[in-house]
């Protein structure tokens, strides 16, 4: 029959060890998630953001390639700009667009680009575009552009080469009749038409801390700059609802100049196609990205706490982790089995040959120094037991006491317990003899203590 205390200690043998593994696994879910960018934190992919996250990077490699960079921060001011001619209409956050204007994005101008950057299955079908998300990655992988046996069409993507664009993988709508050209294991697939749309499930070739690595830079700059100029979409959080100046002649409503011309956007300011009126004050953007108006670069950024700042999050994740793995730890460390019970020894020695086998060590080391403190160690142990002496009595007065009840000659004695070492075995075993003798002699002498010795 098994005993109790040995069922949970076969319990514990399982917990314990599926506890750390389920702890390890959470840890190191949760460090991916706090690694990956946040598409909806201020700065993702903004041409003015300097962080990890940000693409002020890739906003200089292009204006470098002579491509003019026009930065938004509202959607209609951005659409407006592209009547201003051919360019490339870059969204590295539409999941932030209200569902209300996402449809403006597939009834574009001939002659432009639109680029989104990981759109959801809800962008997608909001924006009315015949395109679904199928496989996503745990992380993204660096491929080629024809990775999957398919030659990629895309010339911007050949010249690149191997880059960090296979995260997300699109596919064409079920039903849908169109013919999409596919890189990057269906990463980046693009659907030609009256205005060109691509689409890439990754932001690795865009961001500040991934732009360097192979051919990220390549590729980033070569889907944006093909018509010479960019229209960035900057959002710094979710859009609000658009707010319309009338109706248009089907009933419903349309976006529409209003006296002044002016344009109605509630949350996107009223603007023309110069970039007037974006949030954050009246101006005109530049090719360079920048504003006329001091007060063009939106509100101020929130203030952040300088610790956390100091490190990055993948720091905190680990450090999370280590905690969960020390405190499991204690906690098995620190539980109970039941009271304790008796097991036999593997093996037992007697004390006789304990003692022999230190004292052989001893001789083969010639400590002779160390034997003889531990034998005087031992005697006034016993001395000052059988006396009942206090330890901290003098040497001196220890030889008296010991004299009183022996009658040898306290000088000796004094000696014996606190002389020189032994320079020979033989004066070694002499002084191994004489403590004994003496230890015997107080042992067997009658009486206790005399009046007035100390206790």
């Amino acid at each position: 029959m098994t005993r109790p205390h040995t069922a949970r200690r076969r319990r514990h043998r399982v917990i314990v060890p599926l506890a750390l593994a389920a702890a390890l696994i959470a840890g190191t879910v949760g460090a991916h998630a706090l690694d990956q960018p946040d598409p909806t934190d201020p700065g993702f992919l903004s041409p003015v953001a300097t962080d990890d996250d940000g693409g002020s990077r890739l906003a200089d490699a292009l204006r470098a390639r002579g491509v003019t960079v026009q930065r938004e921060t509202g959607l209609l001011p951005a659409l407006l700009d592209l009547d201003n001619g051919p360019a490339t209409l870059f969204v590295p956050a539409p999941q932030l667009l209200h569902p209300d204007t996402l449809g403006a994005l597939g009834e574009l101008p001939a002659g432009r680009r639109l680029l989104l950057v990981d759109p959801s299955r809800r962008v997608l079908e909001s924006a009315g575009l015949p395109l679904v998300p199928t496989e996503r990655r745990w992380a993204t992988r660096a491929v080629g552009p024809d990775t999957d046996g398919r030659p990629c069409p895309l010339p911007e993507a050949t010249r690149a080469g191997v880059a960090a664009a296979q995260l997300q993988r699109y596919a064409a709508a079920p039903g849908a009749p169109v013919a999409l050209d596919r890189c990057y294991s269906a990463g980046l697939v693009r659907l030609p038409g009256r205005a060109e749309l691509m689409v890439i499930g990754a932001s690795d070739p865009f961001r500040n801390d991934r732009i360097a690595e192979q051919g990220n830079e390549a590729l980033g700059t070569g889907l944006l700059g093909v018509h010479g100029r960019v229209v960035w979409l900057d959002l710094d959080g979710p859009a609000p609802a658009p707010t319309f100046g009338r109706t248009g002649g089907s009933g419903e409503p349309a976006w529409s100049p209003t006296p002044g011309g002016a344009t109605e956007y509630d949350g996107g300011g009223t603007g023309t196609g110069e970039g007037e009126g974006r949030p954050g004050g009246p101006g005109t953007s530049t090719g360079d990205g920048s504003d006329d108006s001091p007060d063009s670069a939106g509100p101020p950024p929130p203030d952040d706490h300088p610790l956390l700042d100091a490190f990055p999050p993948w720091f905190w994740a680990l450090l999370i982790q280590l905690a969960l793995v020390a405190l499991l730890i204690v906690l098995w460390r620190a539980r109970r089995l039941g009271p304790p019970v008796t097991e036999p020894l593997p093996v037992e020695v007697r004390a006789a040959e304990t003692v022999l086998g230190r004292a052989r060590l001893y001789r083969r080391a010639r400590a002779r120094g160390p034997t003889a403190a531990t034998l005087r160690t031992a005697a006034l142990g016993r001395l000052r037991g059988r006396l009942d002496l206090p330890a901290t009595l003098a040497p001196a007065e220890l030889a008296v006491r010991v004299a009183g009840r022996t009658g040898d000659d306290p000088e000796q004695i004094r000696e014996l317990l606190y002389g020189a070492a032994p320079e020979t075995d033989a004066a070694l075993l002499e002084l191994a003899r004489s403590l004994d003798r003496l230890t015997r002699t107080v042992a067997a002498a009658p009486g206790r203590p005399t009046e007035g010795d100390p206790r």
